[in-house]
């Protein structure tokens, strides 16, 4: 029974991790699909969701037949409520990969309003923060973890630096502007908001490795 037990957790770890890559995917397929103006792309990122969809809700099943069915303690029922929440973590930041192709197909065919300078740099702390926490879970590596989550901060701050501009530098000076400039505006916040689940899923890790709660507890991070 243990083996099984055993052979039905790594089971579990490989979903997680393929539901990680699709995550990974979508986010770079929307942001190129942005940087190229790829209506093509951008609908493939929309129509491959329902793919995420179906496989967070398979894990989640899983979940609960595990808990359910073997009645797991200490560790090995840490880690399958810490696979839980990351699962939901990377369902949601597929979803937010397709809000930012939905962006694209809004923006795709309107002039460049400016060189995107920012949101590149955000898109690429996002993916950075993304594959990282999801290092950190495959390796149960507390460093990288907490890596991911002392990159947050910057990654408010480029959020608000893109704002700023949008705002006061287009939209509040030129009225017309505004339907280039929303759905840019809007890519920063889905930018942000992934890195805000990456740094969920930095901390469901360092829970599930040390049964530690560091979430709203900065100071646990020393």
């Amino acid at each position: 029974m243990e083996r099984h037990f055993d052979e039905e957790l790594k089971e579990l770890h490989k979903n997680i991790i393929r539901m990680g890559v699709l995550a990974q995917e979508a986010i770079y397929n929307s942001i190129d699909a942005l940087a190229n103006r790829d209506k093509t792309k951008a609908s493939l990122v929309i129509s491959e969701d329902v793919k995420i969809d179906e496989l967070e809700l398979a894990i989640d099943e899983r979940c609960v037949d595990l808990i359910a069915r073997l009645q797991p303690m200490a560790g090995d029922l840490r880690f399958i409520a810490t696979a839980m929440k990351i699962n939901s973590d990377l369902e949601r930041i597929a979803d937010l990969a397709v809000d930012i192709a939905q962006r694209v197909l809004e923006l795709a065919d309107k002039p460049l309003l400016k060189p995107l300078i920012d949101i590149p740099k955000l898109s690429t702390l996002s993916q950075n923060m993304v594959r990282n926490s999801i290092d950190a879970f495959i390796n149960r590596d507390v460093d990288m973890a907490k890596k991911v989550l002392l990159s947050d901060p910057e990654a408010d701050k480029l959020r608000n630096l893109i704002q700023k501009e949008l705002i006061n530098d287009y939209m509040s000076r030129d009225a017309s502007t505004a339907d280039r400039a929303l759905p840019l505006l809007l890519v920063a916040r889905h930018l942000e908001r992934i890195c805000d689940h990456a740094t969920n899923i930095a901390e469901d890790v360092i829970y599930m490795v040390e049964a530690r709660v560091v979430k709203h507890h900065p100071e646990e991070l020393k």
